[in-house]
Formats: C-alpha cells, sequence, structure tokens
C-alpha cells in the first residue's frame, strides 16, 4: 500500500484534472501539475467499466504504484493523475493487458 503521505486526496485530484498538462497514450491518459511539497505525489483513476472485478482494480492499482515509485524524478516535485480510458479493458488474467498497460505508463514517464 502507498503511505498516506504520497497519496493525493479528492480535491488535490480535482485540482490537478482541472490543472492539467495532459500526456496522452493508446489507453491512459496522465495530468500532473507541480506541487510547493518535498515530495512527489500519485494517484489512478480506473472506470468500473475497464475492469470487471475490484481485484482486478486493486491489481492494476498497486502495479501502477509499482511503477511511478521505480520510475519517478525525485529532483521535480509533482503531483500525477494517471486517468485508464473508459473503452479499455484491463484483465487481470491477459498477459497483453498487463503489458500494454505497463507499457503505457513508462512510455508516458518517459515524456515528461
Amino acid at each position: 500500500m502507498i503511505s498516506k503521505k504520497n497519496r493525493l486526496s479528492e480535491r488535490e485530484v480535482r485540482k490537478v484534472l482541472t490543472r492539467w498538462k495532459p500526456f496522452f497514450s493508446y489507453g491512459v491518459v496522465l495530468n500532473y501539475l507541480k506541487n510547493n511539497l518535498n515530495m512527489n505525489r500519485y494517484w489512478i483513476v480506473i472506470w468500473w467499466k475497464s475492469v470487471n472485478t475490484n481485484v482486478s482494480r486493486v491489481f492494476f492499482r498497486r502495479t501502477f504504484y509499482n511503477i511511478v515509485g521505480d520510475n519517478i524524478i525525485w529532483n521535480k516535485w509533482i503531483d500525477y493523475v494517471l486517468v485508464v480510458k473508459k473503452q479499455i479493458k484491463l484483465d487481470k488474467k491477459d498477459k497483453n493487458s498487463i503489458l500494454s498497460f505497463k507499457k503505457d505508463i513508462k512510455f508516458l514517464l518517459n515524456k515528461i
């Protein structure tokens, strides 16, 4: 689980989404906003239409946290919000779905 200091509240997620600087990929959109704190914070929004079960949602959320935690640039203090598009179907048992999700996230993080 991600520590509480690295999580965004619902109000802060809305702030990032309204003042967003987006990067687009086929299945996901990464919004980011610089913050005044000495830490990076991140959040993921997965639509209920994108996953079949809550277990899959938690699996992809944890996958996102692991990838972002390993690939973040630590000298820039940024709030990240990843939004999974509604038309994308994420399945925990499908290897292609997992690989494309990881590939999209790494592509977007390299763009920043």
